[in-house]
């Protein structure tokens, strides 16, 4: 097998795909350690509903990414970046080999390309921001964030982190998203001292919608109501991103009106939620994923090691190979 010190291996996949244990598989067999890049799992107490490794899985292979900040914090992309940067250094360090695993396209990026343009927004900007959002929602926010961009606004419009965000940027600088897109895409390259390798993991519609059925089944049966209501005590509700997460979102829901949104509707509803979620998780993965680097898991994972159709993450135009 191809010698692999001084290289990054991603491991990407929509959810319910089945990456933890091809990762755990691999990462045994290839002396590797597994950095999570999940947006939610990096949460303490968070566990049932972001599927975070079992601690028996954690016993298997060594793991990075995990609980790093309390429900009430937010601990945004540049702040793992700074993290995963520490990670990565140390496990190459060691000699060991480093498998980057997760579904959190947006995290997963930073390994490809860069992922801060080095705008500091001030305070008072951040603070006026803040205010107009807990006065007048998300709505009040995506008007501004319009004036600054007529010709429309490429990113998730429904997630108040990425809006807040967007117009704190446009506010700092005067700048439409398109023109700080256009400067940021010049910037140099992240992890530049590593060859990286890309491969997504995927399932037919049919395999993949009744696997959703079954996790969300399981998160409920296994306590995430509990979980939930005690990530409300910590705050869950006024974090912009958890609050809204997949699996959270409706647990919340049904912990607020138990009599006309039943245990059954949750799952449902999760279902349908994390079925919405696969599809742009898709999108994201073809775009931004080398071209190739799709693999379709059929029934119970199967695969030999050597074989994995891993491709080549070049430092620029990640889609190519």
């Amino acid at each position: 097998m191809v010698s692999m010190a001084g290289e990054i291996w991603l491991l990407g996949g929509v959810t319910a795909s089945g990456k933890t244990e091809l990762a755990l598989s691999w990462a045994e067999n290839n002396q590797a350690e597994i950095l999570c890049c999940d947006s939610v799992s990096l949460y303490r107490g968070l566990d049932i509903g972001s599927a975070k490794p079992a601690q028996e899985e954690l016993d298997r292979v060594p793991h990075f990414g995990l609980d790093l900040a309390e429900v009430s914090e937010v601990f945004d992309v540049v702040q793992f970046h700074a993290y995963a940067r520490d990670v990565v250094r140390d496990i190459a360090q060691r000699g060991k080999k480093i498998l980057v695993v997760g579904g959190s396209g947006f995290f997963l990026s930073g390994f490809l390309r860069a992922i801060s343009d080095g705008i500091e927004v001030s305070q008072e900007v951040r603070q006026s921001i803040d205010s107009q959002y807990q006065a007048e929602g998300l709505d009040s926010l995506l008007d501004d964030l319009k004036r600054f961009n007529p010709d429309g606004v490429q990113i998730d419009t429904r997630n108040p982190v990425r809006v807040i965000r967007a117009l704190e940027r446009c506010m700092e600088t005067g700048k439409s998203l398109s023109l700080l897109q256009s400067e940021f895409e010049k910037l140099p390259a992240p992890y530049a001292q590593f060859k990286k390798y890309a491969l997504w993991l995927d399932r037919e519609d049919a395999e993949l919608i009744d696997r959703i059925h079954s996790r969300a089944q399981k998160m409920v049966e296994c306590g995430l109501l509990a979980e939930t209501e005690n990530a409300l005590g910590q705050g869950i509700e006024n974090h912009p991103s958890l609050s809204v997460a997949v699996g959270y979102r409706e647990a919340i829901e049904h912990l607020k009106d138990p009599n006309h949104f039943s245990k059954i509707e949750l799952i449902d509803s999760m279902t349908r939620s994390t079925r919405q979620l696969v599809s742009k998780q898709r999108k994201w993965f073809r775009k931004h994923f080398p071209a190739g680097s799709q693999h379709i898991l059929k029934n119970t994972i199967s695969f030999t090691h050597e074989n994995l159709p891993w491709v080549r993450a070049l430092d620029r135009g990640a889609g190519s190979n």
